[in-house]
């Protein structure tokens, strides 16, 4: 019959083996974490912070067509930039307000237009028409020489 010793009947090696195996045992989850730990630190990075960007060089003023439209990373961001069929710069951001698709310039339709969900922009970046729920935010162009620079509206 299988008896269960009590603490008294244990002899003196089974003790120190008993002992023993809870070292190593707890010996080998420490190398074990100490394994681990840096592959999953090197797998999941730390965040950075975004850099404050003021303004950007959007290129040179011969190179944007009359009535087109073209885009320009402003940080991490798109932003749209819009020459008119009148000579005018204006330049808003790409990211429609209603779920955050990127919006483009549609020449033959003369809106800024979101593909999502038919959101249309006037050239003023006011929406007309569709979901979006409010205006896109307005970037300041600035032209120096032949050099288009936008920066954010104070």
């Amino acid at each position: 019959m299988n008896e269960i010793k009590t603490h008294a009947e244990f002899s003196p090696h089974e003790s120190k083996r008993n002992f023993l195996k809870y070292i190593l045992s707890g010996g080998l989850f420490a190398l074990a974490g100490s394994i681990l730990y840096p592959i999953l630190a090197y797998l999941n990075p730390p965040k950075q912070g975004e850099v404050e960007i003021s303004s950007v060089k959007a290129g040179k003023l011969n190179e944007i067509e009359k009535d087109s439209g073209m885009m320009v990373k402003f940080g991490t961001k798109p932003v749209i930039l819009i020459r008119t069929a009148n000579d005018e710069l204006r330049a808003f951001s790409a990211t429609c307000t209603h779920l955050d698709c990127t919006v483009q310039y549609k020449k033959e339709m003369g809106v800024i237009w979101c593909a999502c969900h038919n959101g249309k922009y006037d050239l003023n970046g006011r929406n007309v028409s569709g979901p979006p729920p409010r205006p896109l935010d307005e970037y300041r162009v600035i032209v120096q020489g032949e050099e288009i620079l936008i920066s954010k509206k104070v």
